[in-house]
């Protein structure tokens, strides 16, 4: 059985997470994101894309303006509100959905809380600016706390573990505990294992196959594959280059599925519609299983 979550947000709302995975359409308000940097850097065409997300399935909007692909160098405070704060404000007036801020830095999450986002989305579990658990705190947001290593230009260097499934869950364990100090309640807190962030495909791949190990955390679970770096290395034509990003979409998909099964309480995509459509899927297979054990188990008492 997956199990359910009610996790508050802020101006009185709730996220009740159970029978179905939820799906987080991606906003990229960047010029040089991995997969779609420049496409949505108009606020207008932004807004309008999230409008869309929600039309084909998505439950929460994640916008982010700040690249965080290996390599990509840090933006200024400055330029990443400039960025996402037209795009939050329209949305907020524009879809019920809860909108996420995906950002690491206090004075953007601020910024952004104030102006209707509900979630933040910290690549760093609240590593590279400590000061975010206050403010996630005051403004009693919810937070997703990401496992990485180091920064977007050294994150592989850091990609060495002896277990990484029991490492990067000690690590999150640590994240969890530092926002519960700031005092951000736990019935506020999400993780997510970061796959391909300081991991190598094969350690993403492993993080896949064990993501039900994850509940001992005793917190929701965030999965984001879309469109990587390791989907594309699998997928490698025969002269060796990784599939390009744009045609990763059924490899997605996959692991929506995987995560919807192992009960990842929600998917962070770039493609909204196919995931949403794979995670209906299985909650109609785990309800059907959920009946016939029920049935089998009071034929077995009837007896």
């Amino acid at each position: 059985m997956r199990r359910a979550y009610t996790v508050h947000l802020p101006r009185g709302r709730r996220l009740q997470l159970g029978a179905k995975t939820l799906v987080m359409g991606i906003i990229n308000v960047t010029p040089d994101s991995f997969s779609d940097g420049g496409v949505l850097l108009d606020p207008a065409q932004a807004i309008e894309a999230g409008v869309q997300m929600v039309a084909e399935g998505a439950d929460i909007l994640d916008i982010g303006g700040e690249s965080t692909r290996p390599g990509a160098l840090p933006l200024s405070e400055a330029d990443e509100l400039r960025r996402v704060i037209p795009v939050v404000r329209g949305l907020a007036s524009r879809v019920e959905a809860p909108l996420s801020i995906d950002t690491y830095k206090a004075a953007v999450a601020d910024a952004a809380l104030e102006c209707g986002a509900a979630i933040v989305n910290d690549i760093s579990g609240l590593r590279y600016e400590p000061a975010l658990a206050q403010v996630i705190a005051s403004r009693r947001a919810a937070v997703v706390l990401m496992h990485t290593r180091g920064r977007s230009r050294d994150m592989y260097e850091h990609a060495v573990y002896h277990d990484v499934v029991d490492e990067v869950r000690d690590e999150l364990r640590e994240s969890i505990a530092f926002a519960l100090s700031a005092g951000v309640p736990p019935d506020c807190v999400m993780v997510d294992p970061g796959l391909g962030f300081a991991k190598q495909p094969a350690h993403s791949y492993e993080l896949l196959a064990r993501l039900d190990e994850f509940s001992e955390l005793g917190r929701p679970l965030l999965v984001g594959a879309s469109r990587k770096r390791f989907l594309g290395s699998l997928l490698a034509g025969a002269d060796g280059g990784a599939r390009p990003v744009e045609e990763r979409e059924h490899a997605t998909t996959a692991t929506t599925v995987l995560a919807a099964a192992a009960g990842a309480w929600c998917v962070r995509v770039h493609d909204v519609r196919p995931s949403a459509d794979a995670v209906r899927v299985v909650a109609a297979a785990k309800a059907a299983g959920a009946v016939r054990a029920a049935a089998a188990s009071l034929g077995s008492g009837a007896r």
